[in-house]
């Protein structure tokens, strides 16, 4: 059964997404565990929606590329009594360039904080969401992970394709005991994330219509885990591309991603 006071534990939640999402589930009364590496950020928000909203909000700073982050968040989580209903794999980045013109760790620490953090935090929280009979899931994937890869970014839209794969089983495994799991899968989102990566200019250039706000795509995803849906992708636009690309014949819808992505992905020469 729902409690009176959900918890909600969101990773990268300083800005962007994750801090929409602990906007959107403090106004719906929920307790939040709010961590990213930046700490004043995180304050800041956690003060900001105390005095809006009322709920409680616990400020645990952890960097999801140390391999050892998720097993010390969860261990604290436990040791305060802070029992997650509602998990949101937010944090994410991406590494601009060519494969093999960043260093292994660079690597290293992008599938961590992507595939391995994530993964292991739903291991290590949904044992207790089924125990109770309740839980929500929100893994952050990316229209990218429905479409062919591109140059660029290489390991992106991978570990997108897995969340989402990843998000379907897990949906499946616990629809029975009221646990839901959804893949969102948002398309151009208006946050930091192409500042990070440096592309702001590039996808500046983007027509408005391929946007969406962080609020918008966070209340879809929000209604689409209640609903039960394994995946979902948002905004019409998004969906159409999907559609599209899911039609074509393999061949073709490749390179048809490879023109289109000189557009928005930094690019490094093949020579």
């Amino acid at each position: 059964m729902t409690k009176a006071r959900p918890l909600s534990l969101i990773t990268g939640a300083s800005a962007g997404i994750g801090a929409a999402f602990a906007s959107a589930l403090a106004a719906r009364g929920h307790d939040l565990v709010l961590t990213a590496r930046r700490t004043d950020r995180l304050e800041a928000l956690a003060e900001e929606l105390r005095g809006q909203h009322g709920v409680n909000a616990t400020v645990l700073t952890c960097d999801l590329a140390d391999p050892h982050a998720v097993e010390q968040l969860c261990t604290t989580l436990e040791e305060r009594g802070l029992q997650v209903d509602w998990l949101i794999n937010n944090a994410g980045y991406g590494v601009p360039g060519r494969f093999d013109q960043n260093d292994w760790p660079v690597h290293a620490d992008f599938l961590r904080v992507l595939v391995t953090a994530p993964t292991e935090l739903a291991w290590r929280l949904i044992r207790g969401m089924r125990e109770l009979g309740y839980g929500r899931i929100v893994n952050v994937a990316s229209l990218a992970g429905h479409v062919p890869g591109t140059a660029g970014h290489t390991l992106y839209a991978a570990s997108k394709a897995y969340m989402i794969k990843f998000s379907q089983s897990l949906a499946l495994e616990n629809q029975e005991l009221g646990v839901h799991a959804c893949a969102l899968c948002p398309g151009f989102t208006r946050s930091e994330f192409h500042d990070v990566t440096g592309t702001r200019s590039l996808v500046s250039k983007m027509p408005a219509f391929m946007w969406q706000n962080a609020e918008a795509v966070v209340q879809e995803g929000i209604d689409a885990v209640e609903r039960g849906e394994a995946v979902h992708v948002t905004g019409w636009f998004n969906r159409t591309v999907k559609s599209l690309f899911k039609l074509m014949p393999d061949r073709l819808a490749l390179r048809m991603s490879a023109k289109q992505s000189k557009r928005y992905r930094a690019q490094d020469s093949a020579g």
